[in-house]
């Protein structure tokens, strides 16, 4: 197939917040253009890009991370014959595992089933076939063959999207067939701290203690209009999906999981959770631009930053689109700022749009 890019833009302001923390607790910075900006990290959102995925998807197309695959397949082992007791099923799951090329080490707490040294992202339906190849060997029938093919076929629509490093087992690798960019504000931050008292109740209504607070502390804060970016490599996505239904149903997925999710740091907390103001969704069929350098001077305003913010991105691609002689093939805005970025449409006309454009590019006879 040809080349496919799908670029998604996002601009979004969140009040006071702190989405993403250090090990401080503080609220994670960069800086850029001179300046220190709000940033939110790419795992963070990929994070809640794949929770929201269990909003949107069936189960048996998602996967599971984790260091406890033991644990994981000896319950799918059990799911698939309930005659089989734990202990036996812990030790059939070690077998098949090890026989897949995975490594094990014993288990961080005591008495606990062996696990990975390192989370291992599996497909259900990767998890179901190692548990069948287990009881089949347990039955005394032997292994099947190539029981390393069971763990590296029938990805998960997570899995093919984000990939899966196996340090120990190389081959089980998958590529990644999405990038995406730590977001940034458009401006420079100044964090900020709230002081906050917590009143202790049972305290405060007997009239013999002191009235002073059962708790002191401070959060640390800011708020930002962030400029957000990911990419997806449709051809490298085919080639972990291999159906072509499937690859535009992750597509339709993505796109509309990244554009309305939101990592969940400190959101009891401030209630921060917000929708994009502008999203601009663009196919590509030379290779994925990131349109961060139109915030490379940072915003200066004390009226709201979002409209400069939609008219530097539609100009920084306008003049990049210019000096390369490098354009989409296909754009789709959506939000009530995107009228810059081309007609607005409702996003979930943007997200079939996009997948009609899958679709077809999909089928595409390569140049």
């Amino acid at each position: 197939m040809s080349r496919t890019y799908i670029d998604v833009h996002v601009l979004q302001t969140v009040p006071p917040s702190n989405l993403n923390r250090d090990d401080t607790g503080s609220p994670k910075t960069a800086f850029y253009g001179g300046v220190r900006r709000a940033r939110v990290s790419s795992q963070a959102w990929k994070r809640a890009t794949r929770r929201a995925f269990d909003d949107v998807l069936d189960p048996s197309v998602l996967g599971v991370r984790t260091r406890r695959v033991v644990e994981l397949v000896a319950e799918e082992i059990r799911r698939q014959d309930a005659g089989i007791e734990e202990a036996t099923a812990l030790t059939a799951a070690e077998g098949v595992l090890k026989k897949a090329g995975i490594a094990l080490k014993p288990a961080r707490k005591k008495d606990a089933p062996q696990e990975s040294g390192y989370l291992l992202f599996l497909s259900r339906r990767q998890v179901s076939s190692l548990a069948a190849a287990a009881l089949t060997e347990h039955r005394g029938e032997g292994w099947p063959a190539n029981v390393k093919r069971l763990a590296d076929t029938e990805h998960s629509v997570d899995l093919a999207l984000f990939g899966r490093m196996v340090a120990d087992s190389t081959d089980l690798n998958v590529d990644a067939s999405v990038q995406v960019a730590h977001a940034l504000s458009v401006h420079a931050v100044e964090e900020q701290f709230d002081y906050f008292t917590a009143v202790d109740d049972h305290k405060a209504a007997d009239e013999e203690e002191d009235a002073g607070a059962g708790m002191i502390g401070t959060v640390e804060f800011n708020s930002s209009t962030l400029y957000r970016y990911a990419t997806v490599d449709v051809a490298g996505l085919a080639e972990n999906l291999g159906d072509p239904a499937a690859v535009r149903a992750a597509v339709e997925a993505f796109v509309g999981c990244f554009v309305t999710s939101m990592p969940t740091g400190k959101q009891n907390t401030f209630a921060n959770r917000t929708l994009p103001d502008a999203v601009w969704v663009q196919v590509r069929d030379d290779q994925p631009v990131n349109l961060v350098g139109a915030f490379e001077e940072a915003i200066v305003s004390t009226t709201g930053r979002v409209t400069e913010a939609v008219d530097r991105l539609a100009q920084h691609a306008a003049a990049l689109e210019r000096a390369y002689g490098m354009a989409p093939v296909a754009s789709f805005a959506a939000g009530p700022k995107a009228a810059p970025l081309g007609e607005p449409r409702p996003w979930p006309e943007v997200v079939t749009a996009v997948g009609d454009a899958v679709a077809s590019r999909l089928g595409a006879v390569p140049a």
